[in-house]
């Protein structure tokens, strides 16, 4: 077995502040200001979670593939608000393919869903390397450092577990469950101790979990026959019998599959140029792995649980989301009382008894005036050190090119993920230092990719566009080598554009609109790209990148939860808008009707505090009240506001919403095939949101 060659980062938690008031993000974070929080937690990729609690902090870390610094570990005191502590090392050596050499590179291979655990005062974070083995890393303190052993074996998407006698076991494999016991020195693992413990046929997936609660052993997996959902085992014993239960299912919050990159996984080769490109169309109510899957649970100072757990979301990638956990009949259920199963979109925060601020994970903008990379940043593989500079020119990243034959080969790319739903990237280039056959620029790395930069010519400085899809060169003319370059992504549509300027304020779009797609190839979603290559097969000069800034259109999201003004809601299923029916129930008023439109169709939202609102009807009528419970939950119009008025807001982003009854702890809705009324017995929305229970809203003036 290879020796790995690792460098320790260290760093430093941030200190959280005060509970912010009358909060306006610049940027996505789950914490609204308001005591509640709305997923996904993180609006980018952070995929196969694993979540931790020592005493009143809570720490985060994730797959990282092939990027380089890896295993970041991020810090909570809330499980809402994360921050940045440190990447558990700097540089993976295994071999060639982690230097971008061989035809498939180490893009979604190498580090893969990693456990996190503590126990009698050490941090472990246990992780498999593709074709690598299994890896062990620890620390005393989060921040580093952390040293580390190699186990080798394949033992991937593993769970493991410190038991009561301090024996260390992990779970692992797909379908059949095995169980294997590690030595305590982790110099390797226990001789004959590895056993099948949940055969085939019990509907576990992978991605374990694994606890004991209260005496009983506990494997959380992500089943993905033939959709994702996540399914629970338990047992008295370690060796079982154990037996099984779906605790999370259907729950897309409302997401469709996005478009899907088509014959390309992480054992496929580097796409070439001129390779035909296919995508598959969205699916409108298709699950496949858009439900929450692969995650755990974790319990609060204060005997509460909470489960995180990831979305395959289009092109942004696998999100992190919170669920609040019920327990019933011994089983950790995602979801509230009354609704299983199905977790809110929107939800009070947990109350770990810390009030802190809204607080963003990671500073995306860089000026590059200091002397280390801001953590946002990652490689695409082992950098060539000596080919990359902060300090030979201050205030300025400075890539000098290396040869490669496209970009996805290129070396020393400087790369973030992009965050969701929308978001741009634009960098100032210069590049009057660029050689004959050198190119550097800004790309949306991603299968496909895409890619805007400068190209030095015999005859000087042009502006190349490079789409693979359609394997298709753009040039603009360029009066010379300073040039501003900017990405823009649509990700809940699976759209970008790429744009340039020479004066930093009109940009001037190339390309047209451009497909973005999921895949597993790179098994992420697009990364933001600062690349410098040479394409005629040598080293050539350099290209200065400076003031890269992030804006994120959707972030500020204060508008929308309309507080004190009056709204119309449509029904998405059948463009009927809500109507206050006389008869003093919820019901729906035709469009040409005499009603559509009336102050029958008018409510006015009145705050109640913590994201709870009442909904008032303006033709007089009342409240909008949840009376009785199950198929009897009938929402009704009454006079005196009571309990049964309170609901949850949803935002659903674009104008849409849903409304969660805190009775039932279901949504408000209707079939669209019947002509029953409203009731509140939904448990929540079909990927497509045309069930009856999502409203667009419009404000009346």
């Amino acid at each position: 077995m290879k020796s790995i060659v690792f460098s320790i980062l260290l760093g430093s938690c941030l200190v959280p502040s005060v509970q912010a008031q009358n909060y306006v993000s610049k940027v996505w974070v789950a914490d609204q200001g308001d005591g509640t929080y709305k997923n996904p937690v993180l609006y980018a990729d952070y995929s196969d979670p694993d979540v931790c609690r020592v005493g009143d902090d809570f720490y985060m870390t994730s797959s990282s593939f092939g990027c380089l610094p890896a295993l970041q570990i991020l810090h909570s005191k809330d499980l809402v608000n994360w921050e940045f502590v440190t990447y558990i090392f700097d540089k993976l050596d295994l071999g060639p393919d982690f230097h971008l050499e061989g035809d498939k590179g180490i893009y979604g291979n190498g580090i893969w869903a990693p456990a996190i655990r503590y126990h009698k005062g050490t941090f472990y974070v246990f992780v498999n390397v593709n074709d690598h083995g299994l890896q062990v890393f620890s620390a005393k303190d989060p921040a580093g450092p952390w040293t580390h052993k190699n186990m080798g074996g394949r033992i991937y998407d593993l769970g493991i577990l410190f038991d009561d006698d301090d024996k260390i076991y992990a779970v692992h494999g797909y379908d059949e469950v095995h169980l294997i016991q590690l030595k305590p020195d982790f110099s390797g693992y226990v001789e004959g101790s590895e056993k099948v413990i949940i055969p085939k046929g019990n509907a576990m997936g992978e991605g374990h979990h694994f606890y004991k609660i209260d005496g009983k052993y506990y494997i959380i997996s992500a089943d993905y026959a033939p959709v994702g959902r996540m399914q629970c085992a338990r047992a008295d014993k370690l060796e079982g019998p154990y037996e099984t239960v779906v605790i999370s299912n259907r729950e897309t919050m409302g997401t469709q599959r996005g478009w899907w990159t088509k014959g390309y996984g992480f054992w496929s080769n580097i796409p070439n140029e001129g390779e035909a490109m296919e995508f598959e169309r969205p699916s409108e109510n298709g699950f496949g792995a858009v439900t929450l899957h692969q995650g755990g649970i974790v319990d609060l100072p204060n005997g509460e649980w909470w489960g995180f757990s990831m979305m395959d979301v289009k092109s942004a990638g696998r999100l992190t989301f919170l669920s609040p956990v019920t327990w019933k009949d011994g089983w950790p259920y995602f979801g509230l009382e009354g609704n299983l199963g199905r977790s809110p979109r929107t939800w009070f925060k947990p109350d770990t008894g810390t009030d802190i601020a809204p607080l963003t994970t990671y500073q995306r903008d860089d000026d590059f005036s200091s002397a280390k990379l801001k953590p946002i940043w990652q490689w695409n593989h082992i950098p060539v050190d000596k080919k990359w500079s902060l300090t030979e020119k201050k205030g300025v990243l400075r890539l000098h090119t290396l040869p490669a034959k496209n970009f996805m080969y290129a070396k020393n790319t400087l790369t973030q993920r992009a965050i969701g739903p929308e978001s741009s990237a634009t960098v100032e280039l210069n590049a009057k230092s660029l050689k004959k056959g050198d190119v550097a620029g800004l790309g949306l790395l991603n299968v496909p990719y895409y890619w805007i930069g400068v190209v030095r010519t015999d005859e000087g400085f042009i502006l190349r566009f490079y789409d693979l899809v359609k394997n298709q060169s753009t040039d603009e003319p360029l009066s010379g080598p300073q040039v501003y370059l900017r990405a823009s992504g649509d990700y809940n549509r699976d759209l970008a554009t790429l744009s340039f300027s020479t004066d930093g304020k009109t940009f001037k779009e190339v390309g047209g609109e451009l497909r973005l797609g999921y895949q597993m190839k790179t098994f992420q979603g697009v990364r933001y790209a600062l690349f410098a290559f040479n394409t005629n097969g040598k080293a050539g000069g350099y290209a200065d990148f400076d003031n890269f800034k992030v804006k994120e259109p959707l972030a500020d999201r204060s508008k929308n939860l309309p507080l004190g003004k009056v709204i119309t809601l449509t029904n998405l299923a059948n463009g009927e808008q809500v109507w206050a029916n006389p008869h003093g129930m919820l019901n729906r008023s035709y469009p040409g009707s005499n009603t559509f439109n009336g102050t029958g169709c008018q409510f006015r939202v009145h705050d109640r505090g913590q994201g709870r609102i009442a909904l008032e009807a303006l033709d007089g009528s009342g409240f909008v009240t949840v009376t009785g419970a199950g198929l009897s939950a009938d929402v009704r119009l009454m006079q005196k506001e009571t309990e049964g008025s309170l609901f949850m807001w949803q935002d659903m982003l674009w104008g849409q919403c849903m409304l969660l009854s805190l009775k039932t702890n279901r949504f408000i809705g209707l079939d669209p095939r019947t002509d029953e009324p409203y009731s509140a017995d939904w448990p929540g929305t079909i990927p497509n949101r045309k069930d009856g229970t999502v409203f667009s809203w419009q404000e009346i003036k």
